[in-house]
């Protein structure tokens, strides 16, 4: 490579032609960056002790093949943002100038309006494209042609925001009446960059640019991902895989969302889709080249693999950037979204592929995606840790049989077999964790669920972004005297206790007018009164005469029936549930009666007291009969109980290394044949033993829920 220092307008003026290859992100910078470059430009240009201010490098290479050549177009690697910004800048001083009397036109040698065009805007005798000094990429093209000769240029259709939006910030910048406009061009002539020449020889771009480390905006993993796939491709190659393949993806996902992270985001789940892992968002790019290094994936070629990656940015769009044309799959995907759970978008990708394929239909994907809300929904109200949903949907569809005759069965079965941390909380628990949860707070969305329940069923749903969350008892803790006497004495520790849950919330268009009044008072109040609401939240308001802690639960009884039905739970048979759980045993189930040696009540009472303190632990822990142990698990087995003669022999799910076993009594069985789980054994005989053997217990059981913050 052939590196020099220069002034920046001295490489514009030189160049022939900057040329923005397909393969380089979209403009990027915001107004932050421009202003920095502004601030930058103007101190270098008010003072003398600031020779020149280094903006980074410009890394180009000739268009054509062969060595560098001075009057060859260049091709950009690094330097898009910088050069297109101080493009913008000079277009608009221009303009500016042109404005003034001719005699204060020039505040500067060499920045009259015409030399700045002629020189480093615009080249003479030249037409079409090529009378550009810098030619973006498809996207950003027109707009900035447009803005350089807007009578020679025609008009972009669909213009670029960034370029539209930074040039008005310069315009405004330079028509301020405090604007010194000499001190402005003096700080444009000491911009200062290294300009690197590449020959295609002897350098490999993407190696050098993927080391660069120059100022401005980082590049995203998309970013990168798009330059490896087409950088190293023959330039007629790469204009056809941008045609056919990542143009329309640019353009499907729109400016604001590929220019930002959504779609470095999609990059990571199109991941996660092929190799059944989840890459941590900023190193997408490193597990990108990975893949696309495997053998089969290599062997099929780039052609295939962006147009994989094609079919399945389509979908992401009308799963997750709201695309989709079917109304309520569309209204499906945008209550999942509610949640904000993105870690079951692969999964959704999956369905979606499984949709079109035929091995779906359009209402058993319907029933997969409202089954999933209710999963992520019912887990929230029962406040189970959500750590583990990661994993939970990345295997999500190992476990799914793709007959289409077997396809939804399978995946309710999957849903109603998790295990303990990862289970579908069942109606008794979802009800009874609805009604006494602090739904206020406890979910990202309040105005989500409320919304649900509103409009369930309904034919025409309500508006809910027109109304307000209404907490019937008021949350001001200086109740009104009416307030007070309806809740009687104790009418603080009931406002505390009932104040934000089911049963004390609804929606309004008039939350400010009804405000803190008493309960009549907003039940018949002329504009937004419960009594006249068109609300279904509201129905039965209306002919309550009092509002106190009895009339909250008998609503939020109510409303928790309705969840029920909003977010209903697979409905499968017990028969069809066994068909499906993997390594089934031959017998259906077991029980306690399966193990004789509790029988014994010496046993039976340590196993009762030891089942009780290991239970407590943590309110997710479950206890599953197998035929040789009793399981007790959180995520999994974190400890199995065998029953023997005379005493309970415990087997702790982790590495004997780890444990903390001051008195020495476990055993390390890694290399000894035995029933149950884990590296180590423990041996109860007396109920004395138990408060020992639970603190090794708890090591086991923390050990798991470790791991499964880790999974975040």
């Amino acid at each position: 490579m052939k590196a020099t220092e220069a002034k920046l307008l001295q490489v514009l003026g030189n160049v022939s032609q900057f040329i923005i290859p397909i393969y380089q992100r979209t403009y990027s910078w915001t107004l932050k960056e421009c202003q920095q470059l502004w601030d930058d430009i103007l101190r270098a240009g008010t003072t003398d002790e600031i020779g020149v201010h280094f903006i980074g490098s410009v890394v180009h290479i000739d268009e054509g093949l062969g060595t560098i050549a001075v009057q060859a177009p260049k091709l950009v690697i690094d330097g898009q943002q910088r050069l297109t910004t101080v493009t913008l800048l000079l277009t608009a001083l221009a303009d500016v100038l042109d404005q003034l009397p001719e005699e204060q036109q020039e505040p500067m040698e060499e920045f009259a309006p015409a030399i700045i065009r002629e020189t480093y805007l615009t080249r003479r005798h030249q037409k079409g494209d090529k009378r550009f000094k810098l030619l973006l990429s498809d996207t950003d093209r027109s707009t900035l042609m447009a803005l350089v000769d807007p009578v020679g240029a025609a008009q972009p259709s669909e213009p670029s925001i960034r370029i539209q939006e930074n040039h008005q910030y310069f315009s405004e910048e330079l028509q301020r009446t405090t604007t010194d406009l000499a001190a402005v061009c003096r700080g444009i002539s000491k911009l200062l960059v290294v300009d690197v020449a590449l020959s295609r020889d002897q350098d490999n771009p993407q190696l050098i640019f993927e080391s660069m480390n120059s100022t401005g905006r980082e590049l995203s993993q998309a970013d990168l991902i798009r330059n490896y796939v087409l950088m190293g491709q023959p330039p007629e190659l790469q204009e056809q895989l941008y045609t056919r393949h990542w143009r329309p993806m640019e353009q499907a996902f729109g400016q604001e969302a590929y220019s930002g992270n959504e779609f470095s985001a999609f990059m990571r789940d199109f991941l996660t889709l092929k190799t059944a892992e989840i890459p941590r968002l900023d190193l997408v790019y490193e597990v990108f080249k990975q893949y696309e290094r495997q053998p089969a994936v290599a062997n099929a070629g780039v052609e295939s693999l962006l147009s994989d990656l094609h079919t399945i940015a389509n979908r992401y769009c009308r799963v997750v950037l709201g695309k989709e044309t079917d109304p309520a799959l569309k209204a499906a995907f945008h209550d999942l979204r509610e949640l904000k759970v993105n870690v079951v978008n692969p999964l959704l990708l999956e369905l979606y592929s499984d949709y079109e394929s035929g091995l779906l239909s359009r209402d058993e994907l319907l029933e997969c995606l409202r089954l999933l809300e209710a999963y992520v929904f019912r887990r929230a109200v029962c406040s189970i840790p959500s750590n583990s949903q990661q994993k939970t949907f990345a295997t999500f569809s190992r476990s799914v049989r793709r007959e289409p005759e077997h396809y939804l069965a399978s995946f309710k079965a999957h849903l109603l077999n998790l295990p303990s941390y990862r289970r579908f909380p069942p109606d008794q628990e979802f009800r009874r964790e609805i009604q006494i949860r602090n739904l206020y707070k406890c979910n990202k969305s309040c105005s989500y669920w409320l919304r649900r329940l509103e409009n369930h069923q309904r034919k025409e749903p309500i508006a809910v972004a027109d109304y307000t969350i209404e907490h019937i008892l008021p949350q001001n803790p200086e109740l009104s005297a009416p307030w007070r006497d309806a809740l009687g004495p104790d009418w603080q520790h009931v406002q505390e206790e009932w104040l934000h849950r089911l049963g004390n919330l609804t929606l309004t268009g008039y939350n400010p007018e009804l405000s803190d009044r008493p309960f009549l008072e907003k039940r018949d109040h002329l504009q937004g009164g419960f009594r006249t609401s068109p609300l279904r939240l509201n129905q039965g308001l209306g002919q309550l005469e009092h509002w106190d802690a009895d009339a909250i639960r008998a609503r939020g009884e109510a409303l928790a029936s309705r969840a029920l039905e909003v977010w209903a739970s697979p409905q499968l048979s017990d028969e069809a549930r066994l068909l499906y759980k993997p390594n089934k045993d031959k017998k259906t189930s077991y029980s306690l009666k399966d193990h004789p040696q509790l029988s014994d009540p010496h046993i039976g009472e340590i196993f009762a007291v030891l089942d009780a303190r290991i239970q407590a632990l943590d309110p997710n822990i479950t206890q599953e009969v197998l035929k040789l142990y009793i399981a007790y698990k959180a995520e999994t087995n974190f400890v199995d109980v065998v029953a023997k003669e005379g005493q309970l022999r415990l087997f702790l799910n982790m590495p004997f290394a780890d444990l903390d076993d001051p008195k020495a009594l476990a055993k390390d069985v890694s290399e000894i044949g035995h029933w149950g789980n884990g590296d180590v054994e423990l041996g109860v005989a007396t109920l004395n033993e138990v408060p020992y053997a639970l603190g090794l217990i708890r090591q086991s059981l923390e050990r798991q829920l470790d791991d499964l913050e880790g999974m975040n």
